[in-house]
């Protein structure tokens, strides 16, 4: 490990152990300045003259202070948080350190509840001289896209759920959009996983589909379609007239999809289509 050179609030930083004391153990940066690691943090491995790893942010007399605590996301890294508390000037966020994160009205694109998860930001805001979370993380994000073409493999970091789609930021730093109507798989706010970029706006926003355009999908498709079946007995009540959010909402897929591996079922012998619904083919009465 290397000793730090400065302390740094809201990293992860390596210090040396100076000395021990009743309240706990000061850490030294290379520069000379130090900070306090309370005593609840200490450990028999501890010694002096030892290099430690602590993650510096203030408590909540704005002093900077030590933990060996991890939090939920450090300066300028986005996360999923949970509200914990509201006040007239914000809300506070559970980051897994004793001093909660706090989001500032100002920061809020809509208000606050407790319970409710949001994705946040770790910031440094200038006029506190704290670290506090945002929500508006378009403030941060890039709007020149530099090296990125479409049909491209990016990778994603789902943010919110709106109602054209679902947002994300692509590669850390720019803004994307998954539209509703082109996804067939169940996704969550906070999963990490891969895209390819459909389009760039010229307001650099990047649209993206979780499929790449022209891949042939009909064989894991029709593998799902089977697989489904055989769950529920070899019948099923749907059909090539089925309703598409039906479709999607059971099997996952786009009508066009479901519809290619119903042809590919029956070509291949496997099922029977018929009005009343989906047949595996040896159960099929003809």
């Amino acid at each position: 490990m290397k000793q730090n050179e400065y302390l740094e609030l809201g990293k992860i930083n390596t210090l040396y152990i100076d000395r021990l004391t009743t309240p706990g153990a000061y850490l030294m940066a290379y520069d000379g300045n130090d900070v306090l690691l309370p005593g609840q943090y200490l450990t028999p491995q501890m010694k002096e003259r030892t290099l430690i790893d602590v993650f510096l942010y203030t408590d909540s007399e704005d002093r900077l202070v030590a933990t060996t605590l991890t939090p939920t996301a450090k300066l300028d890294e986005m996360a999923l948080f949970e509200v914990i508390d509201t006040v007239p000037f914000g809300a506070f966020m559970d980051w897994g350190l004793s001093k909660d994160l706090l989001v500032p009205n100002m920061f809020q694109k809509t208000p606050f509840k407790v319970g409710e998860k949001r994705f946040i930001k770790v910031i440094y805001d200038e006029r506190t001289h704290r670290l506090v979370g945002t929500e508006k993380l378009g403030d941060f994000l890039e709007k020149s896209v530099q090296g990125i073409k479409p049909a491209q493999e990016v990778s994603i970091l789902i943010i919110a759920k709106t109602p054209l789609g679902f947002k994300c930021i692509v590669e850390d730093k720019y803004e994307g959009l998954i539209y509703h109507n082109e996804i067939f798989e169940t996704i969550n706010i906070g999963n990490k996983t891969k895209a390819f970029v459909k389009n760039i706006r010229k307001d650099g926003h990047i649209d993206l589909n979780l499929r790449k355009a022209g891949s042939k999908k009909s064989g894991s498709s029709a593998d799902k379609v089977l697989s489904l079946l055989k769950e529920n007995n070899g019948i099923m009540p749907y059909n090539y007239k089925s309703d598409s959010q039906l479709i999607k909402d059971k099997f996952a897929l786009s009508k066009k999809d479901f519809k290619r591996s119903l042809t590919a079922l029956v070509d291949a012998k496997k099922i029977e289509v018929k009005d009343t619904g989906i047949y595996l083919k040896d159960l099929s009465n003809g």
